[in-house]
This record gives C-alpha cells, structure tokens and sequence, in this order.
C-alpha cells in the first residue's frame, strides 16, 4: 500500500480469530515459493530484473504434456517457461510462461488499479527505489506516479507500482526506517507479497483467514491520505479523491514473517468492472502464487472441511525447477488463484 495516513483502524493477527486457526502452519505451509506469470515475451520483465536486480534465470524449458493438463487447456497447446530469482535465494521467484496454440487476452485489460479480479501486482523490496524507477522508464516501464514517500506502522517508507506489458504490475517499497534487515535487498528484492484488488475487503480476507487457514498481519477498514493536502497516487486515483477514497486492506501469511504474504485492497469509493473471470491459463498476468506444503493431502482435507474445491488438480506433474509435484489450485471469492504444491 501507499500514501497511507491514520492507522489506527489496523488491527494485528493476536486479536483475530479463524474458523481454521493455525491450519497452514499446521501442515506446512511455507512462504509462497514463486509467481506464475504469463507473458508473450518475457525478455522486458527479464531485462529488468536482470540489468537493475542482478536476478538469474535458475531453469527454463518447455511445458510437458501433464503441464499443459493441469493447467486445463488443449492437448494442442504449448508453452515455454523461464524461472527467475534473486541473488541468493530460491524463494519469491518468477515463472514466467509463454503459451502458444491458445487465445489469450490480458487478465486485466484496460483495467482501473479498483477493478476487483486478477492479481494486480507482485511486491519487491529494494534499497535505491529511485534508481530502480529510473532504470525502468529507461525500458519502457510506466507508473501512475513517481515514488511516494510514507508512514506505515511505524515505518517511513516510498512506493512506487511500475507497470509493464499486459498491465503486470511490479510494486516497488524501499524502508528508510527501522531499517530493513530480514532478507538481502538490493536495488529488486525476492517478491515478498502479492496484492489482490477485491470488491469485498472482508470476504477476501475472511477466505484466506477462516478458509485457508493464513494468520493476518494487519487489517483495516479504510485508510486516506497522509494530512490535509492532497497527494499523487499510486493506484491512480484523481487528486481531488485522495483524501476521500478510503482503502481497506488486509495482509495475511501462512506463517510469521516478512515473505509469503498475500494482500486485499478495496478502494471503498469507486465502483469497479470484475476482472476475475479472466483469471486463468493461458490469458496474459499474474496467474497465481504457489506455496509449497509439507502434508498437502491434510492441507486439502482441512480446507475442504472448510468448503473449498480445487479449481485444479493433479497428481505426479513434472514441473522444472520444482520437481515433480502434486498440485491443486483454489480461486478466492474474486477468481484469483492460489496454489499449493508438494514435491515428491
């Protein structure tokens, strides 16, 4: 989030109850492992992360046949995959898939940052978000605005949401203080979050809370603006509206931590178009997260219990720089996938 003022709304995962309580850690759930992404041409999100992040392309191929079920298209389709991170790491990663043989339109075609659906954008840390702004207009990236400074919780921060084909969206947070020392950063961290523009903030939030079984790190009912003056935004909200658009938010995780995370944001004030019918293979964006779990047929039954369906499934799918996983996928209340995954 950005440009955000009063925060006393916000409310922390010791004062929240689930219907599943502890259910994730209880099975294993780790910090989400990497993004699926589906792009024509990774080359413009590779560039970046490799020439500003020093990221590395850690495996790449084609999609075998089981893949391409899972994913439940054609027989006749196809696809390549390069999977990025950073230095470092294998956690927070991008997988970035190139699908041939299908239609596809971009997930959030000509969309509004409000428009409920579609998982808006994948969250990096970085220590010169400056810099990195200005790597990525030199690379035909845009913005709604250049970096904001804010408080958050305690922290002085600055943001900035870099857009690139297809409308996939990079978000951008530097921490000037307490300083930030739990992973490496850099001028492109690992992805340490995804956010998830939602008509409901509380339906959302209940699903991963009361469903899924994720601890809540922080929740609000609506925050503005930072003092009396109106201020850009991010999100590309008009500047007369920045002090009334009120955005509720909720972020939660599998497991404590400053990784894995996924987040909600409801603008209150704006009306927008569903994308989430869209949200899924082979269209163009930010497909889904996947966690790995340690138990996933527990996992499965627990949240079954709790009256999720897989939306996808299988057994025994060779899945390069994974291994070869069992897998499901579930769609929260706005079509955004989330997945889990087990290696064998």
């Amino acid at each position: 989030m950005a440009n955000i003022g009063t925060i006393a709304a916000l409310i922390t995962a010791a004062s929240a109850s689930s219907a599943l309580a502890g259910a994730a850690a209880d099975h294993g759930v780790a910090p989400w492992q990497e993004a699926v992404i589906s792009v024509t041409d990774p080359i413009p999100f590779t560039r970046l992360l490799k020439s500003a992040g020093g990221w590395r392309e850690v495996a790449a191929g084609r999609l075998l046949p089981a893949e391409i079920a899972y994913w439940q298209l054609p027989a006749t389709a196809s696809g390549r995959f390069t999977l990025w991170c950073a230095p470092g790491v294998s956690t927070g990663c991008l997988r970035f898939i190139t699908f041939k043989g299908v239609a596809q339109r971009p997930i959030r075609l000509a969309a509004r940052a409000w428009d409920p659906g579609g998982i808006y954008s994948i969250m990096v840390r970085s220590d010169d978000i400056d810099g990195l702004f200005d790597a990525a207009i030199k690379l035909g990236w845009w913005a709604e605005s250049p970096p904001i400074r804010f408080d958050f919780l305690g922290s002085k921060l600055a943001n900035v949401v870099l857009t690139g084909p297809h409308g996939i969206n990079i978000a951008v947070y530097q921490r000037f203080s307490p300083p930030f020392k739990s992973f490496q950063l850099g001028r492109i961290s690992q992805a340490f979050n995804s956010m998830r523009m939602v008509n409901d903030r509380a339906a959302a939030r209940d699903f991963y809370n009361r469903k899924l079984g994720f601890d809540i790190v922080f929740d609000g009912d609506g925050t503005n603006a930072i003092g009396a003056v109106p201020e850009p935004s991010n999100f590309g909200i008009p500047l007369n509206y920045t002090l009334k658009a009120l955005r509720a938010a909720a972020a939660l995780s599998p497991t404590p931590g400053e990784t894995g995370r996924v987040e909600m944001m409801q603008i209150t004030q704006f009306s927008g178009i569903p994308q989430g019918q869209y949200a899924r293979a082979p269209n163009l964006g930010i497909l889904s997260v996947r966690y790995t779990v340690r138990d996933l047929a527990g996992y499965q039954a627990a949240i079954s219990a709790a009256g999720v369906t897989p939306v996808q499934q299988a057994s025994a799918v060779p899945i390069k720089g994974l291994g070869t996983v069992d897998l499901f996928a579930v769609a929260d209340p706005d079509g955004n996938l989330t997945e889990f995954v087990h290696a064998r």
